[in-house]
């Protein structure tokens, strides 16, 4: 066990939102574990990182059996943070993981199938070393899947004990309507919708956030920075260091005038309010009933420190 003490009063440092009709309150800002906690991370710094958020009232933190990279790492370096640091603290927090996307070789190793859900699951549960998971979510539509199938799956997930609850991401609206009556239908409500909005992507808008909310589901925003894009760092420009240079996740082309004019509006706005580009983006999101907790990366501590201020 490392040499780890809690800050108290943490919980009065944040602010929670009743995720749907459900009895589960999320704390508004989760931390997310995708890119920024792979093989190549600097433990140190991801420790830092994961026992600052519990210590501010953090108390959701969302990963998924792909996240690294590679695949399986974030789990990987979660669960060594999780056992040297927070294992006692098992009963105040929410892990989520998902499974959807390409993880390994083969006609198995992404989508969802039955086969795929219930071998991520466990497969999430050895690298996290951990008994079950808080939220277990389908990752991403599936269309040539049986819907039934993979709601079924989440389902037995959630009997079996490997999950208490079951959600859905990224799926549109007609899908959406159909998984929430299956999951309905077998008493396992879903218990949330995890998709990306931010000021950049308003897509969740055109129905999304209103389906979740008519169904009984909270929403969980992920993607909430625009990858950085809303961070004020390319408003002159792009950074050196900066992601979009690595044309990976984010492209060039789509910093386009159009946006640069948009960003900058949005900063002057910020300005105006007295507060940085970062709050001004997240409490934007926060706006919105709908939404239950925003979902926040960060390569290092400051970076989330900047994100935890915009409460």
């Amino acid at each position: 066990m490392e040499n780890y003490r809690l800050t108290a009063p943490r919980y009065e440092m944040m602010k929670y939102r009743r995720c749907g009709k459900s009895g589960l309150l999320l704390s508004e800002i989760a931390l997310g574990f995708w890119q920024n906690f792979g093989a190549d991370a600097d433990y140190e710094e991801c420790r830092k990182i994961v026992e600052y958020a519990f210590d501010h009232g953090v108390t959701y933190f969302d990963l998924a059996n792909n996240y690294g990279p590679p695949c399986g790492a974030a789990e990987e370096m979660f669960g060594r943070i999780w056992h040297g640091s927070l294992e006692s603290h098992r009963d105040e927090i929410i892990i989520a993981s998902k499974a959807g996307h390409h993880m390994w070789p083969g006609p198995y190793g992404e989508w969802g199938s039955r086969k795929n859900l219930i071998a991520s699951v466990d497969q999430s549960l050895r690298r996290m070393k951990l008994d079950y998971v808080d939220i277990f979510y389908s990752h991403r539509p599936d269309p040539v899947t049986p819907l039934e199938e993979t709601m079924q799956a989440l389902v037995d997930i959630v009997r079996s004990g490997k999950a208490l609850y079951a959600g859905i991401s990224k799926y549109p609206v007609d899908m959406a309507e159909k998984a929430y009556a299956y999951l309905r239908a077998h008493d396992v409500p879903a218990l949330v919708y995890q998709g990306r909005y931010n000021l950049i992507d308003r897509g969740v808008e055109n129905g999304v956030l209103e389906q979740a909310a008519a169904e009984g589901a909270g929403f969980v925003a992920f993607s909430p920075l625009h990858q950085g894009l809303l961070t004020g760092k390319y408003l002159n420009g792009i950074p050196a260091d900066a992601r979009m240079r690595k044309g990976d996740s984010l492209k060039l082309e789509i910093l386009t005038e159009e946006l640069l004019s948009d960003l900058r509006k949005w900063h002057e706005e910020a300005l105006a309010e007295g507060i940085s580009d970062v709050q001004y983006a997240l409490r934007w999101i926060l706006r919105r009933p709908e939404v239950t907790s925003v979902i926040v990366g960060a390569r290092n501590l400051e970076q989330f420190k900047s994100s935890l201020s915009a409460l």
